[in-house]
């Protein structure tokens, strides 16, 4: 089990490999769809310090708020990442991301951009969004509460030994590829008995 801990440099995320399991603690940043669209479109600069060196999340909390005003996460599981396929890479390169957490993989231009801004791709168990918040120490801050909505803000939050696997690399690395190809070959196989 690797331990990480943001910032993460840029040698650190290209040492990491296919299959390379992590413990993560520090800083990382909720985005989904409409947080990845503004960051490419306006490229806001409230969110530029967070993610220098840190980690996007694609994730949709479930999040409230407590008597005193602070927010705590009740579930925190990873969301479909296919859907920021076109903005991933040209998010990492802009705001210097290290990290993407998600669920699903994603596809060529993300895979480009990983080998090109020195950035892994780490997946998440799904369905375990509770579990996983147990891993969420504190929330920072959040961003764009009121216009996007709790799902869709950009939620600055700390976390402790969270656990994914590497599944996409900075080397061409993809596990995501390896199994669609590797199925693809074994149902060619049975179609054709």
């Amino acid at each position: 089990m690797i331990k990480l801990k943001t910032p993460i440099s840029e040698e650190t995320a290209r040492s990491l490999k296919v299959g390379d399991e992590v413990l993560l603690t520090g800083t990382i940043v909720t985005a989904r769809d409409a947080a990845h669209k503004l960051m490419v479109e306006e490229k806001p600069d409230f969110i530029r310090e967070h993610l220098f060196g840190s980690v996007i999340y694609h994730c949709g909390p479930v999040v409230k708020k407590d008597a005193d005003g602070t927010y705590s996460f009740v579930a925190a599981g990873p969301t479909t990442s296919s859907r920021e396929e076109p903005y991933q890479a040209d998010v990492m390169e802009e705001y210097k991301v290290r990290a993407v957490i998600g669920k699903g993989g994603m596809g060529p231009k993300t895979a480009d951009g990983l080998k090109k801004t020195g950035a892994v791709y780490l997946h998440a168990v799904g369905g375990a969004g509770s579990l996983i918040a147990k891993k969420v120490t504190s929330v920072d801050t959040v961003y764009k509460l009121e216009e996007f909505g709790t799902p869709e803000a950009f939620w600055v939050i700390q976390v402790e030994d969270f656990p994914c696997v590497v599944t996409m690399d900075s080397h061409g690395g993809s596990l995501h590829k390896d199994i669609m190809e590797m199925s693809g070959s074994i149902a060619k196989e049975l179609m054709e008995k």
